[in-house]
């Protein structure tokens, strides 16, 4: 009976999971492609997929490898913009069923990101850890095999066509980072802030001495910085629209 109701939990955490999966693979597919022309091995592009599953830290670590940077700068930079999942691991371990074993966190908590941490919080019951290794299978298996069939077709298109099925790369973070902007003037802000920073520390003589993966750092700080201080979250707000019926809640 009990190994039914893992079978049964890792099922239910499987089926939620095909959605994520699915999406994972078309964005990793881009990243194949593009880490290929950057100059990254097919096995490797594979083995970065495998073992991040960070999505915008996975393409900012991987640039920064391909442009030379330092062990320390690709890991301060990739740890910046992956604290968030850190955040979410906190949090999950809220709604995990008494008994879970430190082990089994650390292999599920592998696999969280924004979508698993949307699934797996608003569960009605508690978050057991076959259900959890259910949910975090598809998302790994999509965005590895994704990444290894861009790769492999990186490897054999035309130059000219790989170049422009990179264009896709740009599309997919434009379309990340428009809708919530329109939505919210608090994430406009933080996005026009970053840019500002961003370019002055490109483009300003003075500040030439900074590599891209500081500037990176750098403006992720100081844009989450200013927004934090100039519009903070407004718990109380935040916590009664979430309850109420008609909040519609978006991808985190």
């Amino acid at each position: 009976m009990f190994q039914t109701t893992e079978a049964g939990e890792f099922k239910d955490g499987f089926k939620k999971g095909i959605p994520i999966g699915v999406g994972y693979l078309a964005v990793s597919f881009t990243f194949g492609i593009w880490a290929v022309e950057g100059g990254v091995p097919i096995w490797m592009a594979i083995v970065i997929s495998l073992s991040n599953l960070t999505s915008a830290g996975q393409f900012a670590g991987t640039g920064l490898m391909v442009a030379g940077a330092s062990l320390f700068e690709i890991g301060l930079s990739v740890f910046v913009i992956n604290i968030r999942y850190m955040l979410m691991s906190l949090a999950l371990t809220q709604k995990l069923r008494p008994g879970t074993k430190f082990i089994q966190k650390l292999i599920f908590g592998f696999g969280v990101t924004d979508e698993v941490f949307a699934i797996a919080s608003t569960r009605e019951r508690e978050v057991t850890a076959h259900y959890m290794y259910g949910l975090i299978s598809t998302p790994i298996i999509g965005w590895t095999l994704g990444t290894a069939l861009g790769a492999i077709t990186g490897s054999i298109l035309p130059e000219r066509l790989a170049d422009a099925m990179g264009i896709a790369l740009y599309a997919m973070f434009i379309a990340i980072i428009v809708p919530p902007a329109k939505k919210s003037l608090p994430i406009l802000g933080a996005i026009l802030i970053s840019i500002a920073i961003t370019c002055a520390l490109k483009y300003i003589p003075v500040f030439s001495f900074i590599t891209d993966g500081f500037a990176m750092i750098i403006a992720t700080i100081a844009a989450s910085a200013v927004m934090a201080a100039i519009a903070p979250v407004n718990e109380a707000k935040e916590n009664k629209e979430a309850e109420s019926p008609s909040y519609e809640g978006g991808s985190v």
